[in-house]
């Protein structure tokens, strides 16, 4: 916490200890349970996840040559020869973009494997690309190193190839080969990304993953990694369409750890596994966590493609999404307290197409006019039953603003140092110190009266509100609702052209 008075205010208040995890004993009152999920936080590595905002996943492999979506396994893998492959390219554009880290299909359903695995022949060595010495898996570690951007897996657990696909024991044992491979020789892996693909293998059998060894490999051996969306760190929103929802909790229930639950869901980590419908509109209200036997953070991946196919297709050159296209999904994304995952899928050459950077470079010009510029910046915040207001837009997100008492209510005003015009608001919580807002809504002063223009539910790391353009020099954000008292980290006002 910052400053001497904030330490001491609060060190009493904390009857349960923050942790990413808490249980629900049959004891507990309402106000325990609600006390106790206002102090569910995410870990360290959840956080930096959180805090990147937008990762680009990179589709490529034998479909990319085939012009499929998925493989079966069967293709004739000397098809695979970029004649241009060029990494850093990819990882430059998409840098520029915004983006923060990069996930490449190092191996998809097809079981095509992008590095030369030990523990397959259905790899890049025996393609012709560089004469079967080529590695694209380190080519896209070592991009992504030089622009010193975030780099991770994905790992199909579904291989329609492999002969062992079916087999529990041999199976999950040569995954964890695979996956040991991908783990330690390109250097440090910021994210592992799973699937819940789960079909027949060659043999018409299907295959119980083991989840849990797989996890522990993973923390084993890059234990700063977050582990999607089959995983205990990230779940997938439920959509692939870059829409999130209205009201995002990413403090929700989980159950007691067993194997059948492991075995059924196949979402576990040591602790805990999710609980139910991980996809439904409702995940984490106080309905739902006033049942729960546990309540873990779990924040939501909110996943889209530029194109219509994950894999590039030549005929979908002309159906890129647009600037516009794309500033709508990162409102619906990002601004609904989700990451957006955007796949941009690099050609037949290897490399990212004209019509996809093109677009992105469009993207980033419409996203930075609108949000270079905090029209708070320069007001005056206040607020009756608050400390330290001017946290809320010094742009910092580690200070932060709470209220006094633990009161879960709060009126914060701004006034603007002249009468200015705007139609978006940006309000973000410290996540590092729990989710708690359940209700807001603002107002603006005009012609000596307050009018609401914007209302929400859940905040989280970040939530956006577009409405009709307003003009005013004065503010009021109303926090209706709260688990406890609410710890907003930044406040912004901005404008974007019609």
């Amino acid at each position: 916490m910052k400053g001497i008075v904030l330490s001491i205010l609060f060190l009493p208040a904390l009857l349960y200890p923050q942790k990413n995890y808490v249980e629900i004993l049959p004891t507990d009152t309402e106000a325990d349970i609600i006390e106790k999920a206002a102090n569910v936080v995410p870990s360290p590595r959840q956080l930096r996840w959180q805090q990147l905002e937008m990762t680009a996943f990179f589709h490529f492999g034998i479909n990319t040559f085939t012009n499929k979506e998925w493989g079966n396994g069967k293709e004739d893998i000397t098809l695979f020869n970029p004649t241009s492959l060029d990494a850093k390219q990819w990882v430059q554009i998409a840098k520029e973009a915004g983006f923060k880290q990069i996930i490449l299909t190092a191996k998809h359903h097809d079981g095509f494997c992008l590095w030369p695995s030990k523990y397959t022949d259905h790899t890049i060595k025996n393609t012709p690309y560089k004469n079967g010495n080529g590695d694209v898996v380190k080519e896209v570690a070592e991009a992504c190193k030089s622009y010193a951007i975030g780099f991770g897996i994905y790992l199909s657990p579904w291989d329609m190839n492999s002969a062992l696909y079916g087999d529990y024991e041999k199976y999950n044992r040569f995954f964890i080969n695979q996956l040991t491979e991908l783990l330690t020789n390109y250097g440090k892996i910021d994210e592992v990304w799973f699937d819940g693909a789960n079909g027949e293998g060659p043999n018409g059998k299907k295959q119980e993953y083991n989840f849990n060894a797989w996890y522990q490999t993973i923390r084993d051996l890059q234990p700063s990694a977050t582990i999607a969306v089959m995983g205990p760190d990230i779940r997938w929103v439920g959509t692939e369409t870059g829409v999130g929802r209205e009201t995002e909790w990413s403090v929700v229930p989980v159950e007691a750890q067993s194997q059948e639950a492991i075995a059924n869901n196949s979402q576990s980590d040591v602790a805990f596994s999710p609980k139910g419908d991980m996809m439904g509109n409702d995940l984490g209200s106080r309905d739902k966590i006033l049942k729960a036997e546990k309540l873990v953070w779990y924040p939501a991946e909110t996943d889209v493609s530029i194109r219509p196919g994950w894999f590039y297709h030549p005929e979908e050159d002309n159906k890129v999404k647009s600037a516009d296209d794309l500033m709508n999904i990162y409102f619906s994304s990002v601004g609904r307290n989700g990451v957006l995952l955007l796949n941009i899928p690099p050609n037949k050459q290897g490399l990212i197409s004209d019509s996809d950077a093109k677009s992105l470079r469009e993207w980033k010009i419409k996203h930075d006019a609108v949000f270079s510029h905090n029209l708070l910046k320069n007001a005056t915040a206040s607020s009756v039953n608050g400390i330290n207001t001017s946290s809320l837009i010094d742009g910092n997100f580690d200070t932060y603003f709470t209220t006094i008492n633990k009161s879960p209510t709060t009126t914060i005003e701004f006034a603007l140092n002249q009468n200015s015009t705007f139609n978006i608001l940006m309000i973000q919580e410290n996540i590092a110190k729990g989710q708690r807002v359940e209700k807001f809504y603002a107002e603006y002063f005009e012609n000596g009266s307050w009018i609401k223009f914007t209302e929400g539910t859940t905040v989280g790391f970040k939530r956006l509100l577009r409405f009709d353009t307003i003009s005013a020099d004065k503010i009021r954000i109303h926090i209706e609702s709260s688990r406890l008292n609410p710890m907003l980290s930044e406040v912004g006002l901005f404008y974007q052209t019609q």
